[in-house]
């Protein structure tokens, strides 16, 4: 008998051993739902019942409730986790705020989440609310709440959930600007993403726990850091940037998963279009020895579940008359993609800052900066309801007027550019005036040049010593999105209209509103 096929034989009887112990676990997943109950266009807005019926929607709450029923039956073990920002986005959380999302994750079966930013978008009162409604543990890792009475106590960093015998550790993960990003009030402090999971892994570690799931609302590039520089985290479910991981889709910015060493990394873009479907299998040691799936499309082609949709549909009667409601009228499909508007100039970005700009213009203000992040949908082309407008403008942001030095417009026009990398929502969308950005520069060290100002005679180089009027809305001027120079502007009057009004009487008045760019942002 040869040394070759005794070792053969060896090999297949260690295979075989190995195999008896593995544990195989389906990890399906969303993120960034925001509060999209009802079905949405392919330009994540909303999309009405008849085309829905022909099957050129996707999303909505009983689409999913069918896809998750459907990926448990195929699963022998399944856990369904959320990476965050399920609030915010449409008028059920204007409406309702987290109470449906509450009764709709609850009724999916959830086993755990992590806490977005946009959970604090109405402080740490609607978060706690919200966790109190739900069977499963919200989680934060890196942040310090014992100052906050509502979420001390409440607000875990991880949990440990069984699933087939085994214990499974969930740590929850933030942004670590959410403080610039939302509305967490000043008794919670966020910190650094890698020392915080780290934290936790070891936590869970000596407590006999080796299957470690991170759930991560930090973005693509923050979970690729936090794999890189951590041990023990076998997968992390992301959420945040809003980025499609897929081995098919020819817009997926990478695979699914994005191995970083040993750590899978998912993410199923947002607004519910995507159902994360990751199937790892473990040894005895709880080390991942394979993690394979994709993003199933959540199409006309998924059956939506009837009970759900009807509750839905009743949930959506008190919002119908203020939604449904025809406001203006679009020549064409606006562009309003985050993927679009957060690193260049967008035709969504446009009509919001030239909106703004034109509400105030004989208040003598002449600029306008909106942050990207702000916009949040594009819109079809035709009949432009209310509900459109909010979708695309969600957030109740008011119109502020203020007035700082060319300088500082320079200082925010660096910060708006400063993270275009990370497809950060700080970039800037302008009106009055026209600037040009370089990315081989490093961050705030002069990314920004040319900046031109629009005159009675055309455009001029900016002078760093005048004083301009400004607009933007309230949480840019209160130094949301890193735009911490415009809290000591002068003669701040934050209190203005909503800026989805302004924008929905800016389209009415503009007649059929035809989208545009025209230049005013280049980049080298």
């Amino acid at each position: 008998m040869s040394a070759k096929f005794l070792s053969t034989i060896s090999a297949l009887a260690l295979s075989a051993t190995a195999a008896t112990a593995d544990y195989s676990l389906t990890i399906l997943h969303t993120n960034d739902f925001h509060a999209r109950f009802e079905p949405i266009s392919k330009y994540d807005s909303g999309c009405g019942e008849e085309d829905n019926a022909e099957g050129k929607c996707f999303g909505g709450s009983a689409r999913l409730v069918t896809a998750i029923a459907d990926a448990r039956k195929r699963s022998n073990n399944s856990i369904l986790v959320d990476g965050g920002d399920q609030f915010q986005g449409s008028l059920f959380y204007t409406y309702y705020k987290g109470k449906l999302a509450a009764e709709m994750m609850n009724k999916m079966g959830y086993d755990g989440m992590t806490v977005g930013n946009h959970e604090f978008d109405d402080g740490p009162e609607v978060l706690r609310g919200f966790m109190d409604a739900v069977n499963f543990p919200v989680l934060m890792s890196n942040a310090d709440v014992s100052a906050e009475e509502i979420l001390a106590g409440k607000l875990e960093k991880s949990a440990v959930i069984v699933r087939g015998g085994e214990k499974i550790g969930l740590i929850g993960l933030t942004p670590e600007d959410t403080h610039e990003l939302a509305s967490p009030g000043e008794n919670i402090t966020f910190s650094d993403p890698v020392a915080a999971v780290q934290g936790e892994v070891d936590k869970l570690t000596a407590q006999g726990v080796n299957k470690i799931i991170v759930l991560s609302h930090s973005g693509y590039v923050v979970d690729q850091k936090v794999a890189a520089e951590t041990t023990g985290v076998d997968v992390i479910v992301g959420g945040h940037s809003n980025t499609l991981l897929s081995n098919t889709n020819d817009r997926a910015a990478g695979p699914y998963p994005t191995m970083i060493g040993s750590t899978a990394i998912v993410q199923a873009y947002a607004y519910g279009k995507f159902l994360g479907e990751l199937n790892v299998t473990f040894n005895d040691a709880g080390e991942l020895t394979a993690a394979t799936g994709e993003p199933l499309v959540m199409d006309g082609t998924v059956v939506e579940d009837s009970d759900t949709k009807a509750r839905i549909a009743e949930a959506a009667q008190p919002l119908d008359e203020i939604r449904n409601k025809v406001v203006a009228s679009a020549a064409a499909p606006i562009e309003g993609d985050r993927g679009v508007c957060r690193i260049q100039e967008c035709e969504m970005g446009n009509l919001v800052a030239d909106a703004l700009l034109d509400r105030v213009k004989d208040q003598g203000v002449t600029i306008a900066i909106v942050n990207s992040g702000g916009v949040r949908a594009s819109m079809d082309a035709g009949e432009v309801t209310m509900g459109e407008v909010l979708t695309v403008l969600p957030f109740q942001n008011t119109l502020s007027t203020f007035q700082v030095s060319g300088q500082t417009i320079v200082d925010a026009l660096e910060n708006g550019v400063s993270q275009v990398e990370e497809v950060k929502g700080r970039f800037p969308q302008v009106a009055g005036l026209k600037f040009t950005w370089d990315i081989t520069v490093a961050p705030n060290e002069g990314r920004v040049s040319d900046v031109m100002v629009a005159t009675d005679n055309g455009f001029a180089p900016i002078d760093l010593n005048a004083t301009y009027n400004v607009t933007t809305n309230n949480y840019v001027r209160g130094g949301g999105d890193g735009y911490a120079m415009f809290r000591d502007a002068k003669n701040a009057y934050d209190y203005g209209p909503d800026v989805a009004d302004v924008l929905a009487e800016y389209m009415a008045k503009s007649g059929n509103y035809q989208p545009y760019t025209d230049g005013r942002i280049t980049a080298k």
